[in-house]
């Protein structure tokens, strides 16, 4: 309830980690800045009372009178400059902490996210909210904050001073400046400018997203000859960026001309007035030198407000750049157990399992519909079927990366909703399809956390991975650095890195996403001979195109549409007609093909 009731700077303080005392603490001194640095005006006022009141009779002025306002304004000056360091040094400190909590905030809760959340956001977005909108906050911390205190201090003490001297003429400055904030306020915060910023800031996330996919795809898109199409969408999202930017500059340029030329006209105000004043005044010359000193103080508000009016929008970038934020810390997490269990098997049974990408979607909707069937401990599953019929989806809800909409999936007898989220994360390894290495050492990409692991360790796990090979033959052995995301690997050779970091996990439970989709087939055939080494005393579930690799599965599941069409091993699947069947032959029809002369 709380975070609905929350918005803007109160939000964004709430989410990164209070840092209070640290900001008002800037905040007073800002506010001391702020009545320092207006001292050197008030005494240049004094000291010109004094010269107006003795202009007649030179010899008649106090000179010691002067000479203490003198010093007065240089050690109001001096304070002021001293006092608004000392301001913006405690804000950037508040500023970095809370940079460092929004960050560390988001990237948790993002680790706790269903994979549906991430495989269903672009990167690009995600992107654009860890980096510039929280980068903007920390803008808004360590400058804005700050500076809106200091310029709200500073009109407020002019305007004290102001009224103090003459409350007509502060009257006349304060309705020129309400009219001018009126003409530009009522068009900044109306609706249709709200609804732009929002479109601005859509569009921004897009064309982020557009840049990341851009250069990421752009091997693809050179072999396919698709770099004029592509760049026809890249270039589509600029320009609809820029139709958004120059909408905004349109709304706001009118109301903007209107209050820049009222806040400027502040003396055009006060001198007929003053005129009037002065004529009714029973003292001029006191009456002259409040005057002149309006004439003089007067165009001075219009830095203030200015400073105002755009740190005004900055806060509504804030406003937008939280709720950004907030749509991925209102991602909700999948639920932890109350009374987490440990298992003290590892057999693996799905019952009556049905699952949906839409949580709310029925059971005829859902992409994996009433699955029966258990992978037993020390033995390997293999999961076959055609192309979307639901293998590494099946997979994929062993470690929750989504939950069931219906059925039990247990690990040793426990619902793995049962079993803390990390305590299931050290049961189950994986080794996807796509591989990810980190820009690092061989042997940090095959581990990657455990401290206490050895260099035999390590050697041992690329050894049963079929990788110890290759990685000798590298320049500097398991010190080479690999380069991103493996760049400088083959995709076999990157994919028994990520079979070697799983076997150095050492987890009860293995699954293997197409672990040899890369391989040439001697490598595929020494890949599978370390499957089922480490199988020995495993769960491995194997999800294969290439039959060829899991003949020797103890069993095999056969997935169509989203059902188990059929279970078995190899040889008794063969014996029967049905989709096995008929995908093995079509397998053995591949392997024989060849182009003739």
């Amino acid at each position: 309830m709380n975070r609905k009731q929350k918005h803007g700077v109160a939000r964004l303080l709430e989410i990164a980690g209070q840092k209070k005392i640290l900001l008002i603490v800037s905040s007073v001194f800002s506010v001391f800045s702020a009545v320092m640095m207006l001292v050197p005006y008030f005494a240049v006022y004094k000291i010109l009372e004094e010269l107006l009141k003795n202009f007649n009779h030179i010899g008649s002025i106090n000179t010691p009178f002067l000479q203490s306002w003198a010093w007065i304004a240089l050690l109001g000056l001096a304070g002021g400059l001293l006092s608004l360091y000392l301001s913006l040094i405690l804000s950037h400190i508040a500023a970095f902490n809370i940079l460092y909590g929004l960050r560390m905030t988001i990237s948790e809760h993002i680790a706790k996210l269903p994979l549906g959340f991430i495989t269903s956001t672009s990167t690009g977005a995600v992107k654009k909210t860890m980096e510039q909108n929280v980068e903007k906050a920390e803008t808004f911390i360590a400058h804005t904050i700050p500076d809106i205190v200091n310029v709200i201090a500073t009109i407020a003490v002019m305007f004290a001073v102001f009224f103090t001297l003459n409350g007509w003429l502060a009257t006349v400055c304060c309705l020129v400046i309400a009219a001018s904030l009126y003409l530009q306020f009522s068009v900044f915060y109306g609706k249709k400018a709200t609804e732009l910023v929002k479109s601005y800031y859509d569009t921004q996330e897009s064309l982020s997203a557009s840049a990341v996919e851009y250069v990421s795809g752009m091997q693809v898109i050179k072999i396919f000859s698709q770099s004029l199409n592509s760049f026809k969408n890249f270039a589509k999202q600029i320009n609809e960026y820029k139709t958004f930017a120059l909408k905004i500059c349109n709304l706001y340029e009118k109301p903007m001309i209107r209050f820049t030329v009222g806040l400027n006209s502040v003396v055009a105000f006060i001198l007929p007035v003053g005129i009037v004043l002065f004529e009714r005044s029973a003292s001029s010359v006191s009456f002259a030198a409040v005057w002149l000193f309006f004439i003089i103080m007067s165009p001075g508000l219009a830095s203030p407000v200015y400073k105002l009016m755009y740190l005004g929008s900055s806060t509504k970038e804030i406003d937008e750049g939280v709720q950004r934020i907030d749509n991925i810390l209102n991602q909700k997490p999948l639920p932890e157990p109350s009374n987490p269990k440990i298992p003290n098997s590892y057999d693996i049974k799905f019952s009556q399992v049905y699952f949906s990408y839409d949580a709310n979607a029925g059971k005829d909707n859902c992409v994996l519909k009433d699955i029966n069937f258990t992978a037993q401990n020390g033995k390997i599953t293999a999961l076959v079927g055609a192309s979307g019929s639901g293998k590494s989806t099946l997979a994929s809800l062993i470690a929750r990366f989504y939950d069931v909409n219906a059925g039990v999936i247990s690990i040793g007898e426990v619902n793995i909703k049962d079993i803390a989220s990390s305590e299931l994360m050290n049961l189950v390894a994986f080794v996807f399809q796509d591989t990810f290495l980190l820009r690092d050492t061989v042997a940090k990409n095959i581990n990657p956390n455990n401290e206490k692991a050895t260099t035999d360790d390590i050697i041992l796990s690329a050894k049963k991975a079929q990788c110890h090979d290759f990685i000798m033959s590298l320049p500097n052995g398991y010190q080479t650095v690999i380069g991103d995301n493996g760049v400088n690997l083959s995709g076999g050779e990157r994919q028994r890195i990520c079979l070697a970091r799983a076997v150095m996990k050492n987890a009860p439970i293995l699954v293997l996403d197409e672990a040899t989709a890369f391989a040439d087939t001697e490598n595929e055939q020494l890949i599978q001979k370390a499957v089922y080494e480490i199988a020995k005393d495993k769960t491995v579930i194997l999800i294969a195109h290439r039959l060829s690799t899991i003949r020797n599965a103890d069993k095999i599941i056969v997935l169509d549409k989203g059902r188990i069409a059929q279970k078995g091993t190899h040889s008794s699947l063969l014996q029967t007609e049905g989709i096995y069947n008929n995908m093995y032959k079509a397998f053995c029809r591949s392997q024989q093909w060849k182009i003739k002369n």
